[in-house]
């Protein structure tokens, strides 16, 4: 097990958050306040391969192509959000009344399938983008490295209202400072976290209880640690 993300523990008094972080809650709160509260974080295969398909990405830079502006690594900011993040690409079009359309485009590993969490993290980015750039942000794109294929993605009334829900929802995740119980489902499998979050075992708390009472009865009295009155709390304190 590693630290997650070097940097300052975010805490209630932190003003924005990481955008990133808003794709976790919607996958899962466990996760989000594992990896934004906890600082915990753990490599497995999907990780690290999601690693690789963002270098490829991830370097700052800008060129020119079919009559598109494209900017990388692209620093956004959301006040309304109150989210930073980097978007890995920017496509900017001329709008033939003068200006430039931004459009984000986020690069994930894997086959194309939906996914609102993925969805939700591209809104964000367009949000930021609307209001870094005073312009509507209508349209943006997914595209999944092992399908070699780009989901063009609306973002309707209904994904901004999710988006909404999803920041508010993070913020309170932590500045509450609680990591809620697991609720196992199948996405627990492809989490690189499963192994430390153990869902099975957090969601029924009762279960650890009763697990160490048997193996304290099994082996018998002398096995659990006894203070007594006269003992130093100093004592009592160190066992």
């Amino acid at each position: 097990m590693v630290t997650g993300p070097s940097g300052p523990s975010l805490s209630e008094s932190d003003a924005y958050l990481p955008l990133s972080g808003l794709q976790h809650v919607v996958f899962c709160e466990r996760q989000a306040a594992l990896i934004h509260i906890e600082r915990v974080w753990q490599e497995n295969l999907a990780t690290v391969q999601g690693q690789i398909v963002h270098q490829r990405v991830d370097q700052p830079g800008r060129d020119h192509r079919r009559g598109l502006r494209v900017a990388r690594a692209v620093p956004l900011v959301s006040h309304r959000l109150r989210v930073t993040g980097i978007a890995d690409t920017v496509e900017f079009r001329k709008e033939p009344g003068g200006g430039e359309t931004p459009c984000p485009v986020e690069f994930k590993r894997g086959p194309a399938r939906p996914r609102l969490a993925d969805q939700v993290q591209l809104c964000a980015q367009a949000l930021c983008l609307e209001e870094q750039h005073a312009r509507p942000v209508l349209q943006g794109a997914l595209f999944y490295d092992a399908s070699h294929r780009r989901v063009p993605i609306e973002f309707t009334t209904e994904l901004r209202a999710a988006t909404l829900q999803a920041a508010q929802r993070f913020h309170t995740l932590v500045a509450q400072k609680r990591v809620p119980r697991a609720s196992p489902a199948p996405h627990c499998r492809a989490c690189s976290l499963e192994p430390l979050c153990l869902p099975l075992l957090s969601a029924h708390p009762e279960r650890t209880t009763a697990y160490i009472a048997r193996l304290f009865a099994d082996l018998g009295e002398d096995a659990i640690p006894k203070t007594t009155d006269s003992e130093d709390p100093e004592v009592r304190r160190a066992r």
